[in-house]
């Protein structure tokens, strides 16, 4: 299990390397262009306010459809030799899937289901969302793998082997529909009723509130939450007060009372995504392999600007959360520790977008805004726990979080004794027992990682006298050819030799 979790947090970083700039530009535009915030006599017109407007849909552009991003991007990452048929496979399902759950979809086949407010909230959250994607990305994933090589009758020859995938596919997520369309609003309003019972608890239920919000992050089940704490779905709307300029005793528009300390249920992420988050993120890189530091710089880094600036958190959250999940509760814990404290000091700021330095500069001045000065030392009391946990954790329990995988330091230094790719992936297969051995073929940074059917076959002495440095096997079925950082190149021939 921990295997298949590893390999869809390594198919994650196709997609998650696309956020980072999107959230940065999202951030200057709302910087250039706060009434697109609704920031009271903010401007809603001229250069700047144009400027700004254009930035944030540029970055919107991806960071509102993420969703079909990881369908895509995790369906091809877990395809074996990453064919973009997977894609496509992964889009079927995506489309698939949020049709027929959509509410108008759902309303009509089953009008019972969607009767309550709840269940609407529910199915209206379907569309979008981070977990369908990724869900359709590993049922177009798998499908691709058990049926790319499908032979059907001659008189169905034509959607034989890939053609087959997305019909497959189709089909599976048909079934998983049907599921969800049971299992979805009860788990959802579940949570809801969750949430209820979060709000009689004061500052502890705001930090309760924080670590279910960030702990549900991977299952797209947050916006349950989101909408009982931040909206008016049972009287309670902290995002909707809080920019409406009501303080806690005043009234919102439809007639329901401020019976909250507003800006309660957002304050605590100010300094958890504000500071916590490059904290983290310097712990990643100081403890990454030191030949890919580098990377751990480019996905981690960036991911923390993006937080810092806009709020936007899923560039950092995706690139751990299955590689190392116990830390990504750890991550989820620490927000609702840090929450209870923020709103037990009294800290009130609120968000139109995120936790962001953009949100907060602009929301200072709303009339819930309490001691935002209190950011200063909340953020270095953040940035410190969250480095000093997350180093401890990844070194303690050696996670494997960017930068970090499983190959030696050493084999970025390997050089091979020439550059006939072909002739060496063509010994490699012959040791490995032939291409009908071989069940999957991938490669990291410095090796083949391969699965053979008998691992009885496999000849590591030939394998070697190709010009590998070592042949590793992790499992039964694993084999692992140590190449060296030219891996790439013998991979591409090993493919094309392997069919």
């Amino acid at each position: 299990m921990m295997k298949y979790l590893q390999k869809l947090g390594k198919a994650m970083m196709l997609p998650v390397a696309a956020l980072p700039i999107c959230g940065i530009l999202m951030g200057l535009g709302y910087a250039f262009a706060p009434g697109v915030m609704g920031v009271p006599d903010a401007p809603t017109s001229g250069a700047l306010y144009t400027i700004g407007f254009f930035l944030i849909k540029a970055g919107a552009a991806l960071i509102d459809n993420m969703a079909i991003l990881f369908a895509i991007g995790v369906a091809v990452g877990l395809a074996k030799e990453n064919d973009g048929t997977a894609g496509l496979a992964g889009m079927v399902s995506y489309l698939m899937i949020t049709t027929l759950l959509a509410p108008s979809t759902v309303s009509a086949i089953a009008p019972n289901m969607i009767a309550s407010e709840v269940n609407q909230v529910a199915f209206a959250k379907i569309g979008g969302n981070a977990f369908i994607g990724i869900l359709a990305g590993i049922i177009g994933g798998i499908c691709y793998n058990k049926f790319r090589s499908t032979k059907l009758p001659d008189f169905l020859a034509f959607f034989s082997g890939k053609r087959s995938v997305a019909i497959v596919t189709a089909l599976v997520s048909i079934v998983v529909s049907a599921i969800l369309l049971f299992v979805w609003p009860i788990i959802f309003s579940g949570l809801v009723a969750l949430g209820n019972g979060i709000t009689k608890l004061g500052a502890v239920g705001a930090g309760i509130y924080a670590f279910l919000n960030r702990l549900l992050i991977p299952t797209g089940l947050h916006h349950a939450l989101n909408n009982v704490f931040w909206f008016d779905t049972i009287g309670l709307g902290d995002l909707t007060a809080y920019w409406g300029a009501l303080t806690e005793g005043g009234v919102m528009a439809n007639g329901n009372p401020v019976n909250w300390s507003v800006g309660m249920y957002m304050a605590g992420f100010f300094p958890c995504m504000m500071f916590g988050i490059p904290g983290a993120a310097l712990a990643m890189i100081q403890t990454a392999k030191s030949n890919k530091r580098k990377v751990a710089i480019g996905i981690v880094g960036s991911a923390a600007i993006c937080a810092f600036i806009c709020g936007v958190t899923e560039p950092f959250e995706f690139a751990f959360m299955f590689l190392a999940f116990p830390l990504y509760v750890v991550y989820a814990a620490l927000y609702g520790i840090f929450t209870t404290i923020t709103v037990a000091l009294g800290f009130r700021a609120g968000f139109c977008f995120s936790a962001g330095a953009t949100d907060l500069i602009f929301s200072a001045s709303l009339p819930a805004a309490a001691k935002t000065w209190l950011i200063l030392p909340l953020g270095a009391a953040a940035f410190i726990v969250f480095y000093l946990v997350f180093k401890f954790a990844i070194v303690k329990w050696n996670l494997k979080t960017p930068g970090r995988e499983d190959d030696q330091e050493n084999e970025m230094n390997i050089e091979l004794a020439n550059d006939d790719y072909t002739t060496m992936a063509q010994i490699i297969l012959e040791g490995l027992g032939g291409k009908d051995n071989i069940t999957s073929i991938d490669h990291c940074i410095t090796r083949l990682r391969l699965e053979v059917k008998d691992r009885l076959l496999v000849d590591e002495k030939k394998i070697k006298s190709s010009g590998a440095s070592g042949v590793i096997r992790p499992g039964k079925t694993a084999v692992q050819v140590v190449i060296g950082p030219k891996v790439q190149f013998v991979y591409e021939e090993f493919k094309k030799i392997a069919k």
